[in-house]
């Protein structure tokens, strides 16, 4: 593996490490303010990577089916949403500022359905790194490598709020500050495998690579209209969190088509 990739699948684990360290020096968790711009922002990178670093390479990919060309970004986008639903069905867990428990009936804590929670889309995210990765190892002249590392950017920036949510509540229960930091390293190191995992099997993913593009998108999207757009418009002055989307959106666009 090249150095760039390595860079690119550790950028957002670095977001979790970061959040989950403020455990060291912090009182209280983030500000709502400061949490719906990072999400926010997070939300409208995450959005136009669907579109520009993943659904369109999809489709220019699949070029050679003529006016079929959709099948393959269509059934993609359409497992990756199935595939999250089923994790959001199946995975007891409970969403930031939400006080009703999602999944199956159970009797865990609140800061365990809240890390169960960050774990839920935290899988999904790593495989978006991952196939984004393995797309570039195959040469493809639909994926630009500014592209994925502006979508690492991105991630690890919706992490770093989700390494404090995880960190903190731990603490004020009375762990220890390095046993809460590790509960939140913990929720992070899903993403690196992940994408390892995706890295590893290129040779293997390369012929789907349209349709795993696809399902990157839909896993993303699903995470970004799930939790982030109801996280940033969550309470009082909601167009902070919608600035900051469109911020987010329009950056990772010209980014993309810019350096791509």
């Amino acid at each position: 593996m090249t150095a760039m990739m390595w860079r690119g699948i550790l950028i957002p684990f670095l977001g979790t490490a970061l959040g989950a360290a403020c455990v060291f020096f912090m009182r209280k968790e983030l500000g709502d303010s400061l949490r719906r711009a990072m999400t926010g922002f997070a939300a409208g990178v995450m959005t136009a990577a669907s579109i520009w670093s993943l659904l369109i390479p999809s489709l220019e990919q699949s070029d050679g089916m003529g006016a079929w060309s959709f099948v393959p970004p269509v059934v993609g986008f359409w497992i990756g949403i199935l595939f999250l639903l089923l994790l959001d069905r199946v995975i007891p867990h409970l969403h930031q500022k939400s006080e009703q428990a999602e999944g199956p009936k159970n009797r865990l804590r609140r800061t365990t359905m809240l890390t169960l929670a960050v774990l839920l889309h935290n899988i999904p995210e790593g495989m978006v790194i991952g196939v984004l990765y393995a797309g570039l190892a195959s040469d493809s002249a639909q994926l630009t490598a500014a592209g994925a590392l502006t979508l690492s950017l991105g991630i690890a920036i919706q992490n770093f709020p989700e390494g404090v949510i995880v960190s903190m509540p731990l603490r004020t229960e009375g762990f220890s500050k390095p046993k809460a930091f590790g509960y939140g390293l913990l929720t992070g190191v899903v993403e690196p495998l992940g994408a390892l995992l995706m890295i590893l099997a290129a040779h293997i993913l390369v012929p789907a690579l349209p349709y795993l593009l696809g399902f990157a998108a839909g896993a993303m999207i699903y995470v970004v209209v799930e939790e982030l757009i109801p996280e940033m418009s969550a309470g009082g002055h909601s167009d902070l969190g919608t600035l900051f989307f469109a911020l987010g959106f329009t950056m990772m666009m010209v980014l993309d088509v810019a350096f791509g």
